[in-house]
C-alpha cells in the first residue's frame, strides 16, 4: 500500500475504505434516479480514482472495492428483510460508528434496497467474510463457534479470538 511511514497499516486500509465510500457516495447523490447498480458503477470509479491518485495499488483498491460492495449489499439485504434499523445489522449502538460513515451506510443502503431483487443473488454470494478481508462496522459471527466480533470502524478481519476460525457472517 502506498502509505506515509508514520501511518499504522490497519488504520490506512480503514481510511482508504472510508474515502473510497466518500467518493462513490457524492456521485451517488448526484445521481438522484439511479439505485443499487449505479451505486457499484461509483464504487468502481472511486477504486480507479484511489489508483490514479497513487493512494492504493490496483489490486488493493479492487479487493477494497469488492469489501465495500459486499458490505453494503450485506446492509441492503437486512434492511429489506428484516425491517430493522441499520444499528441492528450493525450488532451494536451507531453512536459507536463514526457518524460519517454511518451516514453514508445508511443513505447508501436505504438507496440500494430499490434495486434489491437484482442484488440479492450477487449478496448472498458475497455475505462470507474472511480472515484478512476488510469489513465496514458492525458485528460479525465466527461460523465455527459463534463468537461476536465488533468493528467500530473499517479493519482488517482477525482469524476468531476464540477459536482461531478464519470464516465469519454478520449477526
Amino acid at each position: 500500500m502506498k502509505d506515509p511511514v508514520h501511518h499504522d497499516p490497519v488504520e490506512v486500509v480503514g481510511e482508504a475504505y472510508e474515502l473510497m465510500l466518500e467518493r462513490a457516495m457524492a456521485d451517488f447523490r448526484k445521481a438522484k434516479e439511479i439505485a443499487g447498480p449505479a451505486l457499484h458503477e461509483f464504487i468502481d470509479k472511486a477504486r480507479d480514482t484511489a489508483v490514479e491518485l497513487g493512494e492504493l495499488t490496483a489490486e488493493e483498491a479492487e479487493k477494497l472495492a469488492d469489501y465495500l460492495k459486499r458490505d453494503l449489499a450485506d446492509a441492503a439485504v437486512h434492511l429489506s428483510e428484516a425491517g430493522d434499523e441499520l444499528k441492528e445489522w450493525l450488532g451494536f449502538e451507531a453512536e459507536l460508528v463514526k457518524a460519517e460513515i454511518f451516514d453514508l451506510f445508511l443513505k447508501a443502503a436505504d438507496r440500494t434496497t430499490l434495486e434489491l431483487q437484482k442484488l440479492k443473488q450477487q449478496a448472498e454470494q458475497a455475505l462470507h467474510y474472511r480472515t484478512g478481508e476488510i469489513t465496514g462496522p458492525g458485528t460479525l459471527v465466527c461460523e465455527q463457534c459463534g463468537e461476536k466480533l465488533h468493528f467500530h470502524k473499517p479493519g482488517h478481519i482477525p482469524p476468531c479470538p476464540k477459536c482461531h476460525a478464519t470464516q465469519f457472517r454478520r449477526r
